[in-house]
């Protein structure tokens, strides 16, 4: 035999598959629960909870639901949940300043959550979206072209109230250059030395958005618009390696791909280059498809949802935002018992 790894018969590749246990010593990657973060939406009020057509089994809960919520997820182990605050449509403004209210909803929430769970890890979402008038992420000029710096500062102030509020997690969604070192900066200046950013670093315009944007109330603001002058083209991916690199220089702890399952190729490209922790979220688009084909019958629940994140873990993502991670949580201390 030549070939150094040997051919057919000495070698049968199916050999190492015949048996349950012999699969499992091979396996190159697991899924367990420390790679899971839950996103939540939260609403306004006590006892509130909405339903979400195109998102079925996700609901926004009011904050005393969502603390309920968030029992579960600590007694499954699981290490974080991402805020996403739903922002009622007369506290949306075109200057978003509501995003940086001190006592505003994500900031109340966050308050909430780490009084109860001090050992929940809490996200929060750092981008203008939910309360801008129009639903771009930033502040725009008569053109309707969203503006880099005034949009930057709100940032700031958006990320800071976070910190101040008890955020272990900043994370900034809205692809503005510079907001990362701006934070940090501030994050320093502040005495926040230990609260991490998670940069949306490789944030690309998908189509695969729409649920999330009906889940926080920001469809109806932005109709037909677009924000292809901010967010990433998805033809691109040496793009998102400078994206990823300018915000590592600039001050992340940690980067993020999104969407997920379509681009878990930048995925294996951002990690393989920087070796940083990476991750990547698996969008309400990719959320809802799966759950179409299961509620029509046409794939199996758990066994496609858990083959679609292990192949985040393939990709190289060291965790992965997903509105699965409860269930696949109660999925795996299943089978670990």
């Amino acid at each position: 035999m030549n070939n150094a790894f040997g051919q057919y018969p000495a070698r049968r590749m199916r050999r190492m598959r015949a048996d349950d246990f012999s699969r499992r010593l091979m396996a190159e990657n697991q899924l367990t629960v420390n790679d899971l973060i839950y996103p939540v939406f939260v609403l306004e009020g006590e006892n509130q909870r909405e339903k979400i057509d195109s998102m079925p089994g996700v609901e926004r809960k009011s904050i005393d639901l969502l603390l309920e919520e968030a029992q579960e997820l600590v007694d499954l182990g699981i290490p974080a949940l991402a805020i996403f605050p739903v922002t009622p449509l007369d506290k949306k403004t075109l200057m978003a300043e509501e995003a940086y209210n001190p006592a505003g909803l994500a900031q109340r929430t966050v308050k909430a959550l780490k009084a109860k769970f001090p050992q929940l890890g809490v996200i929060t979402d750092v981008a203008l979206d939910p309360f801008t008038t129009h639903g771009q992420d930033g502040i725009i000029d008569d053109d309707g072209y969203v503006l880099n710096e005034v949009t930057k500062d709100i940032l700031v102030k958006q990320a800071l109230s976070h910190a101040e509020a008890g955020a272990d997690i900043v994370a900034p969604s809205d692809m503005m250059d510079g907001r990362i070192g701006a934070i940090r900066e501030a994050l320093e200046e502040h005495g926040y030395v230990n609260t991490r950013i998670l940069s949306y670093a490789a944030k690309y315009a998908s189509n695969y958005y729409g649920p999330f944007r009906d889940a926080v109330g920001s469809a109806g603001n932005i109709k037909g618009g677009n924000k292809f002058s901010y967010q990433m083209d998805p033809a691109n991916s040496d793009e998102a390696l400078h994206e990823v690199a300018q915000d590592i220089a600039e001050g992340a702890d940690m980067v993020m791909v999104k969407p997920g399952m379509p681009y878990l190729d930048i995925v294996r490209r951002v990690k393989d280059n920087f070796k940083v922790p990476t991750y990547a979220y698996q969008v309400s688009g990719e959320y809802a498809m799966h759950m179409a084909a299961i509620q029509n019958g046409w794939l199996a629940e758990k066994p496609c949802v858990m083959e679609g994140l292990l192949a985040f873990k393939r990709a190289g993502a060291d965790g992965i935002l997903t509105y699965f991670a409860k269930q696949v949580g109660y999925w795996l201390k299943e089978d670990s018992q």
